[in-house]
Parts: C-alpha cells; sequence; structure tokens
C-alpha cells in the first residue's frame, strides 16, 4: 500500500494582494502610513494601545469590505486540498480570512489572525468584528482593557512551529506561493524541507530573497500560477 503523499504549501502577502488586500509592508518600510516600531510590537501597544487598536480596527474595516473576496488563487489551493489523494496543509503568513474563505480547512496561521482577539489576562482567544479599544471587555473573564489583536508582532514567537517542523520534515512536495523570503522562520521552511527530500517549488511575481534555495521558481500573478499548478498536480 502506497504512503499518502504530503504537500505543504506555504502562503504569503503576494496571494491576497490581487484580492486587493494591501501588502501591509510598503517599499518605503511603512506599514499604511505607520512605522513598525509604533503599531506591530509589543512596546507599541504597551506605550500606546488606542494607536495599536485603531489600526487593527482600520485594517479589519477593510477586509471586511464586500470588495475583498478570495481569488482564482485561493480558490485553486481550497480545490486542492478537496480532490487530491494527498495530504495538504496550508501554512499562511497572511491574517486575512481569504482562504477560509475560500474553502481551505487544514490551515494553520504563521502570524495570528486579523479577525480575533486574545485576552492579555486568560488567554482567551475570540471571534472579531467589531472595533476594540482601551475600554472593551474580555466576554471570557470579563477585565476590560486586556483585548488585544491575535496577531504575532515582531519580537513574538509565531504560532504552530512545532506542527510546521514536524509537517516539512514528512513533505513530499514544498511549494511557497507570493512570500518575500525575508521573514523568518518562513524563510527557512524551504531548507527544511529540502534537507527532507522534499521537490521544491516557488511561484512567485518576482524572484524572492530564497528563491535560490527552491528546485523550480515560476515567475507570475497568482492567480494564474495556482491554478496551472493545481491542475498539473489533479491531472
Amino acid at each position: 500500500m502506497h504512503r499518502q503523499m504530503n504537500i505543504v504549501i506555504l502562503t504569503g502577502a503576494g496571494i491576497s494582494a490581487e484580492s486587493g488586500v494591501p501588502v501591509f509592508r510598503g517599499p518605503d518600510g511603512l506599514w499604511e502610513g505607520h512605522r513598525v516600531e509604533d503599531v506591530a510590537t509589543p512596546e507599541a501597544f504597551e506605550a500606546n494601545p488606542e494607536l495599536v487598536h485603531r489600526f487593527y480596527n482600520q485594517r479589519r474595516a477593510k477586509l471586511l469590505d464586500p470588495a475583498i473576496q478570495p481569488n482564482a488563487a485561493h480558490l485553486a489551493l481550497a480545490r486542492l486540498e478537496k480532490e487530491s489523494a494527498a495530504h495538504v496543509l496550508l501554512i499562511t503568513q497572511n491574517i486575512d480570512d481569504l482562504h477560509e474563505r475560500a474553502g481551505s480547512e487544514n490551515l494553520l496561521h504563521l502570524h495570528g489572525e486579523l479577525l480575533k482577539s486574545r485576552c492579555t489576562t486568560c488567554g482567551n482567544v475570540a471571534p472579531l468584528l467589531a472595533e476594540t479599544s482601551t475600554s472593551s471587555k474580555c466576554q471570557a473573564c470579563g477585565n476590560i482593557g486586556t483585548l488585544r489583536p491575535h496577531i504575532v508582532w515582531f519580537g513574538e514567537m509565531p504560532f504552530h512551529l512545532e506542527e510546521i517542523s514536524s509537517a516539512l520534515r514528512a513533505a513530499d512536495w514544498f511549494v511557497s506561493i507570493g512570500t518575500s523570503g525575508n521573514v523568518y522562520p518562513a524563510a527557512g521552511f524551504v531548507s527544511l524541507a529540502s534537507h527532507a527530500g522534499a521537490r521544491t517549488l516557488e511561484l512567485n511575481l518576482d524572484p524572492s530573497q530564497t528563491s535560490d534555495s527552491f528546485q523550480e521558481s515560476r515567475l507570475g500573478p497568482a492567480t494564474q500560477l495556482v491554478p496551472a499548478w493545481v491542475n498539473e498536480i489533479l491531472g
């Protein structure tokens, strides 16, 4: 009996850009007009929680705009998971919910989720569609002012690393889609998978900083490259 094939896929900002989700970090190093240090670190939240809440409230409102929808690349990956005989694990660096909306179920958010909050007192993680502020109340423990975005900020440890590491060591295929290759630990995933003997493929608009580490690199828009690759796999 054949062992089930394992496909591990990493997605980054490039897959959501075509859906109109702004790439978080601009070429000027600013995050939608703010310095990273002011909105995306634990220190920033401690120093100016209202600014941080406001920043993520704006991002959440953008994500919930009816114009923002999963694109052909998101839909193709959901189709791969449903129709392939392989075990497909999707790891995303994105904090949007477009993979979920497209139908992907076996999914790990490395950097957290914009549509969730976390209580700094009791640790409860809850769905979040409304705005939050320093006067928001945790529905689990009742504390006020303890909610924060369920986001991995700079200086914090990404989620699911042990599970991801195991999956990469068991991977037959590792495919990276729309990532810059300059954010660790995700940038190191290709070498972990390569050492385990996986076939490696990069699908990207431009070469990433880790392009040379992949056996094959295809350049172009995710909405074209991803459906074409999924069709190849599903044959």
